[in-house]
């Protein structure tokens, strides 16, 4: 016994003192990065976009890669890039862009602020290059604003129209006598027909194809712009196949030629006149940021509110809309003299209606003190939309997916499946009637599916009575174009749901007018963590994400993440958009 003492003891010490090096380490790095002096852009650079990275709405830093000196770890957001970009067009040491434009994971308003800042871009007679492999249509969506668009000569051009796909899962549940008991108020929430159908209602097909026919005429509508082509002709080789290669996209004049990436780099060169490729000084966006400094100048301050993924109770992650989280912030930007206004960025599909609600009660308060403006990102539908729709004025990309103004909420009943599947069995005792309502593990009576349904259908009256009183519109009215009904932004300011089509900077221009200011600097809540603060919250979860993802794969990963969407919205009343699906752009 004494000598395991000893050892136990000369462990807990060798263990406290590693911990106290790898702090020391820790600040020391810190303290490295914080003292590294600012970069300076070379003369005749060429700024490199690359869209197959995410650019979210807030700074991302990665701590990882910059302790292993990979690249600069901070990515810059959607907003960054924008300002990038216009900083890029009268930045005498950038002669133009190369863009990376194989694939695209950002959303279909994302990419179309992106388009529209290139386009700007190029009025300013700098260069823009496209090149990929091979090149998806939504990375086709961004480079079609290039000067010159090459692909690989065995690569090629996807261009074959837009599709969604649902996964239904009743089949499943059928199976496993799992019964699911929905409740839901609105023809078209489609949230719960995975659970309920083997296949889309007609209601929602409805919707589904009157907004993805509108992303894909915007779409063909920016090919016409740029490329010269008219749009029935685009639309006919999409439908009719054309492009299966990438010489049919260059026959097509998709594509200005098929090269290999050293014989475009050799064109580059060329272009801004110097004798070798190597020669090139290429500079990616993430170290771009890093020479440019993005400030507002003027007296004024403006607060950006990014409320950006699922909208949940209580306190939660850096990837979710937390009710106490975002109410305690809420109350500190309203109580403080120094903001003049606010604008909220919602990039989001929903989530819980109470914590919806509670988010809503704390913008109306907001704005008796301060003007509150709405930016809406790729989504801001459901229970985004009803955060947002009591804000002063209200702005939306053409291609932002928005309304769904409907809540519904699933009791999965597996009974059976723990009865006849693994001989689980359940009884009970209880003091009163509904005492143990709602449960897995029985099938509701007439009575309690009632108080259900009463429970779904006395939210989605407060949820219409929230959007009636902001866009100041009858209820009647509301539930009209509600029923959990999805427009995009350019149909949603027809109906009244939204105020103007406008990015974050129109947002923030009409945010100033109403609050009468002349000049203005920003702030971005919520507010960035250090490095150590990134260091040490993420390492944990880094380090298990990664180790799940090589496992299992990507496509499995995300499967679990749905699976895991679909444990946290049982027995909550949601006001959110489907989990289960699949765009193909």
């Amino acid at each position: 016994m004494k000598q395991f003492f000893k050892t136990f003891f000369a462990s807990l010490l060798a263990l406290i003192i590693f911990s106290l090096i790898g702090i020391v380490l820790l600040v020391s790095i810190a303290a490295g990065f914080s003292n590294e002096e600012q970069k300076v852009t070379a003369t005749n650079s060429v700024l490199v976009i690359d869209i197959a990275e995410n650019f979210e709405e807030q700074t991302k830093s990665d701590p990882f890669s910059e302790i292993m000196r990979q690249k600069n770890g901070k990515s810059p957001s959607l907003t960054q890039l924008i300002g990038l970009i216009q900083h890029a067009k009268k930045d005498t040491a950038i002669k133009g862009i190369y863009i990376k434009c194989g694939q695209n994971p950002n959303g279909y308003a994302s990419s179309e602020e992106i388009r529209t800042a290139l386009l700007d871009f190029r009025n300013s007679n700098k260069f823009i290059i496209a090149y990929g492999e091979t090149i998806s249509q939504k990375g086709y969506w961004i480079a079609n604003v290039a000067n010159q668009i090459y692909t690989h000569p065995q690569g090629g051009l996807e261009f074959a129209g837009f599709s969604y796909e649902s996964l239904f899962l009743k089949g499943l549940l059928d199976k496993l006598e799992i019964k699911p008991q929905v409740f839901y108020a609105g023809k078209f929430k489609s949230a719960t027909e995975p659970f309920r159908y083997a296949q889309m209602s007609d209601a929602n097909k409805l919707q589904t194809s009157v907004w993805l026919n509108a992303l894909y005429t915007s779409f063909i509508q920016s090919v016409a712009d740029t490329r010269g082509i008219e749009v029935a002709t685009l639309k006919a080789m999409a439908n009719e196949g054309k492009i299966q290669s990438a010489n049919d996209a260059l026959q097509n004049n998709l594509v200005d030629g098929l090269l290999y990436d050293d014989q475009v780099k050799k064109l580059i060169a060329k272009k801004i006149r110097v004798t070798k490729s190597e020669d090139i000084s290429f500079v990616t966006i993430n170290d771009y940021s890093a020479t440019v400094a993005l400030r507002g100048s003027g007296s004024g301050k403006i607060a950006i509110i990014y409320a950006d993924g699922d909208i949940e109770m209580g306190k939660g992650s850096n990837d979710a809309i937390a009710s106490d989280d975002y109410r305690t912030l809420l109350q500190e930007i309203k109580n403080d003299k120094s903001i003049d206004a606010v604008v909220l960025r919602v990039n989001s599909p929903g989530g819980s209606a109470l914590a919806s609600d509670i988010i809503w009660r704390e913008i109306e308060l907001l704005k008796k003190e301060k003007p509150v403006v709405v930016s809406m990102g790729n989504y801001a539908a459901s229970g985004g939309y009803y955060i947002a729709c009591g804000a002063d004025s209200i702005l939306a990309d053409a291609n932002t997916i928005t309304g769904s103004i409907g809540v519904f909420s699933v009791i999965p009943n597996i009974e059976g499946f723990m009865k006849n599947k693994l001989g689980i069995t359940f009884d009970r005792v209880k003091t009163g009637q509904y005492a143990d309502l709602p449960s897995a593990t029985r099938t509701m009576n007439a009575t309690e599916q009632r108080f259900m349904q009463s429970g779904v259908d006395s939210v989605y009256h407060t949820f219409t009575s929230r959007v009636a009183k902001g866009r100041k519109k009858t209820i009647e009215y509301i539930d009209s174009i509600a029923q959990g009904r999805v427009w995009i932004g350019a149909d949603a300011v027809k109906v009244g749901l939204v105020d103007k089509i406008g990015n974050l900077n129109d947002a923030l221009a009409t945010a100033a007018r109403m609050a009468k200011l002349k000049g203005y600097s920003t702030k971005s809540y919520p507010e960035s963590k250090s490095f150590i603060e990134e260091l040490i919250s993420g390492y944990e979860d880094n380090i298990k994400t990664k180790a799940i993802k090589e496992e299992i794969g990507e496509a499995q990963w995300q499967v679990l993440q749905q699976v895991k969407k679909v444990k946290q919205i049982m027995g909550q009343t949601q006001a959110r958009l489907p989990i289960f699906e699949v765009n193909h752009p």
